[in-house]
């Protein structure tokens, strides 16, 4: 039998340098003598600087731009839109009613969709099986029906109970009794529809905002035995609001935009009274541009809020705090002036 035998090389290690490693120039400094290792700084001053290029960036700002252009001039050029229609009622009496309504709308069912939206939060993250049970059931219903459904349902609530009173349960003692025609009008069916949908949705954003605060707080505060009522006021709330914020003012502006469905209670918001002009007057297209140009004013003014809230609340989460759009601003023509600066300079 016959075996194959395997040579393994191996590495002989290289002889040591005889030499000696030659010690760093040094060069001496004014008063003829250098530290020993030490290197002179070099001058940088006769260096010339060039700002970094970014072609691609300039090639997509120019594509962006071109598009900008194009909407803009075809947005003035066509006559179809009617511009001179859209400035006549932009700020027209009826038009402002109604845009005063549907802010009215908004401020209510806000207020109190958040606040009936903090209580099913607490609700939820009990420890009692029945809180627990009955919040869940609330949100699992109110987001798994259309807002549309749900106006309909509350407007037509005097069919299913004629009169609505408060006593004591299971007894004939009534305090208080009221048909339900007369309670349950436009405005409250509008109020009762938007809030209750907003509390489902605002109890999911608290909690998970709540859900957030990392353990060891919560465990370092028990530990330093601070109360509850203060762990949740100054400890929890304030990390909460960073993750709860965003999301809310998110809903905030949906609602703005969902009190349009309020026409179908022929409510005199402000899509309905846009709705009622443009069928009068046959100018819908310019009507409806009225409508959305005052949309799009309400939702930039509360991202405005929106972004200063946050802004407020990230003091404790980072070092610095984000520039505001004016400082940006300045920063960027004062980058930029100095960047042309160094421009001229290089040239001469």
């Amino acid at each position: 039998m016959s075996s194959t035998a395997t040579t393994v090389a191996q590495s002989t290690p290289e002889p040591a340098s005889a030499e000696p490693e030659t010690a760093p120039e040094t060069t001496p400094d004014a008063g003829g003598s250098a530290p020993a290792g030490r290197r002179a700084a070099t001058d940088y001053a006769d260096y010339r600087v060039v700002p970094a290029r970014h072609p691609w960036r300039w090639v997509g700002t120019a594509v962006v731009a071109l598009g900008a252009a194009g909407i803009a001039w075809s947005l003035a050029t066509n006559p179809r839109w009617e511009w001179g229609v859209v400035a006549q009622w932009f700020t027209a009496q009826s038009i402002v009613n109604g845009l005063a309504e549907t802010l009215k709308l908004t401020a209510i069912s806000g207020a109190l969709g958040f606040v009936l939206g903090f209580i099913l939060a607490l609700m939820r993250l009990s420890a009692s099986p029945l809180l627990l049970s009955v919040s869940w059931t609330f949100s699992w219903i109110f987001r798994s029906t259309p807002l549309l459904v749900q106006m309909l349902l509350w407007y037509n609530l005097g069919y299913l109970y004629e009169k609505i009173s408060l006593g004591i349960p299971f007894t004939d003692v009534r305090f208080f009794e009221v048909q339900t025609t007369t309670l349950i009008s436009q405005f409250a069916a509008a109020v009762l529809g938007l809030t209750l949908n907003q509390a489902a949705y605002s109890a999911e954003i608290i909690r998970g905002g709540i859900l957030s605060v990392d353990q060891g707080q919560l465990e370092a505060a028990a530990a330093l035995g601070i109360p509850a009522w203060r762990l949740s006021t100054r400890i929890v709330l304030p990390q909460a609001m960073r993750a709860i914020l965003p999301t809310a003012f998110n809903e905030v502006i949906g609602l703005v935009k969902g009190t349009s469905i309020v026409y179908v209670l022929a409510y005199s918001e402000l899509f309905y009274t846009v709705q009622v002009i443009y069928n009068r007057t046959q100018q819908v297209l310019p009507l409806l541009l009225v409508a959305t140009l005052w949309y799009v004013v309400i939702t930039s003014v509360l991202s405005v809020f929106q972004y200063y809230i946050e802004r407020h609340y990230s003091r404790g989460a980072v070092r610095t705090l984000p520039l505001t759009p004016l400082q940006k601003a300045r920063k960027f023509l004062s980058t930029h002036a100095a960047a042309g600066d160094l421009r001229a300079k290089g040239t001469r």
